[in-house]
């Protein structure tokens, strides 16, 4: 059985939260909840974090764009997707959505049909990205556990005992710093902010490394680079 995902609905239009409500939690997998205004939706995220959330534009007091910059602003909820309903849809009016930070905009009246597949579509989304996420986690796990077999048997029973490589390796001050820090554990991603480069200039460089050295894993590399006193 699938785990249900949680769906926020905040519209003041009691007629647009009902219906929406109604129309969504026909799917099994959904759980839908409603707030009348980002105040109570906010109180509502603060006990429950949503899988989505659905939400109006033009509301009394905090309208949608100050509730989803509110949203973006807190690492709690800055990942949750949002689809903006609104009445509003001129081209500029969707771009000021988009860049605030929306995941899609549906401007009223709108078919139901096509909210339910926006819907579905970025719920599928996240749900990758949590998976992939969690990989990653394991992976680094897997790394971390690795490097610390490795420093351990060094430092340890002296099976493995640095040695001067009969090839002298030339690295670049990038590539070593690279090699560092992966040494370290770190994933891709947390290097290249470290770095502050992007993912793709960091997988070019870990290429390198694999060639330079002759390996072809993470920690084929970093068991390599010790033994061979190429970094710490």
């Amino acid at each position: 059985m699938s785990e249900v995902e949680k769906i926020l609905l905040v519209d003041d239009e009691p007629g647009i939260r009902e219906s929406v409500q109604a129309y969504l939690s026909c799917n099994d997998d959904w759980d839908v909840k409603v707030a009348s205004n980002a105040k109570e939706a906010w109180e509502k995220i603060q006990e429950d974090i949503p899988d989505l959330i659905i939400s109006d534009i033009m509301m009394p007091e905090v309208d949608g764009l100050q509730f989803l910059a509110q949203l973006r602003q807190d690492s709690r909820y800055s990942n949750v997707p949002v689809v903006f309903l609104t009445a509003k849809g001129m081209t500029s009016d969707r771009i000021e959505g988009y860049t605030a930070g929306c995941d899609a905009y549906l401007p009223k009246p709108f078919d139901p049909d096509e909210l339910e597949a926006i819907v579905a579509n970025l719920l599928a989304k996240r749900r990758n990205s949590k998976e992939n996420e969690g990989s990653s986690n394991v992976q680094l796990d897997e790394l971390l556990r690795d490097v610390k077999d490795i420093k351990d048997r060094l430092e340890g029973s002296g099976k493995f005992t640095t040695v001067d490589s009969p090839i002298k390796i030339d690295l670049t001050p990038r590539e070593q710093s690279v090699l560092d820090l992966v040494a370290q554990g770190l994933m891709n991603k947390e290097i290249a902010k470290t770095l502050d480069t992007s993912v793709r200039n960091v997988e070019k460089y870990v290429s390198r490394l694999f060639s330079k050295t002759g390996t072809n894993s993470r920690t084929e590399l970093v068991r390599f680079a010790l033994k061979q006193g190429l970094t710490e």
